[in-house]
């Protein structure tokens, strides 16, 4: 057992035929092969960062959310004579 109510061994088996279902037996080999590339260019380039003495750019700021204020709602029994619609003369 790897993980308490986690993952089992039967689990990674069904998840391994479902990729080979989706994706055919000729494409997985390929797919591994590139992951396997890009994983050891990012190896290297963080390891050659490392004896450069540089640190990593640090990920961009999350954007501020502005939320608008909420609308005032006024009732009729908040409204002053100010407020109130002019009246036609009778």
């Amino acid at each position: 057992m790897f993980l308490r109510n986690g993952l089992e061994p039967w689990h990674l088996l069904i998840v391994a035929v479902v990729l080979i279902l989706l994706f055919g037996s000729k494409k997985l080999p390929d797919t591994a092969r590139a992951l396997g590339k890009s994983l050891r260019i990012l190896k290297s380039e963080t390891k050659a960062m490392r004896e450069d003495g540089t640190e990593p750019a640090p990920a961009a700021p999350a954007p501020q959310v502005v939320t608008p204020a909420p609308a005032t709602v006024h009732t009729t029994a908040d409204r002053t004579q100010a407020d109130a619609p002019a009246r036609p003369a009778p």
